[in-house]
């Protein structure tokens, strides 16, 4: 792979994880191609959320060392965000599809939809990983 990548997995050591919902509606897919396609680009690595789910020890670790975790959900369910929470992840960022005007049934998982989705995510982590003025 040529060119630079943005400031993702590699950067500052500990990698940034990123969770889709990968739901079975428009948006669960949108979701989910989204957080692939920003793993191919660098800016983080798609994780395992059924592994939260399951609460996979090895993965539950993994994502509690991140640099940074991004939770990408389709609907307003929040499945996505829930999971985390639910095994104890917090400090993460939440990308709400809905809030970029995407409704479930309504959206078909267009590459226009999944761009718009991780240049938002890519946002999302770059802000994150950006390095830190001390005060």
């Amino acid at each position: 792979m040529t060119g630079e990548k943005s400031c993702g997995c590699s950067c500052g050591g500990a990698p940034a994880l990123i969770f889709a919902c990968s739901g079975a509606a428009d948006v669960g897919a949108i979701a989910d191609l989204a957080a692939r396609k920003l793993s191919r680009q660098g800016s983080g690595k798609m994780f395992c959320l059924a592994g939260i789910g399951g609460r996979v020890p090895g993965i539950v670790k993994s994502t509690e060392a991140a640099g940074a975790i991004l939770a990408i959900d389709g609907c307003p369910l929040d499945c996505a965000r829930r999971t985390l929470e639910q095994a104890g992840i917090g400090g993460f960022h939440h990308l709400q599809m809905q809030d970029l005007g995407m409704k479930k049934g309504e959206t078909p998982a267009s590459e226009a939809a999944v761009a718009t989705v991780a240049e938002r995510g890519a946002a999302l982590l770059r802000e994150e990983l950006k390095p830190k003025n001390p005060r």
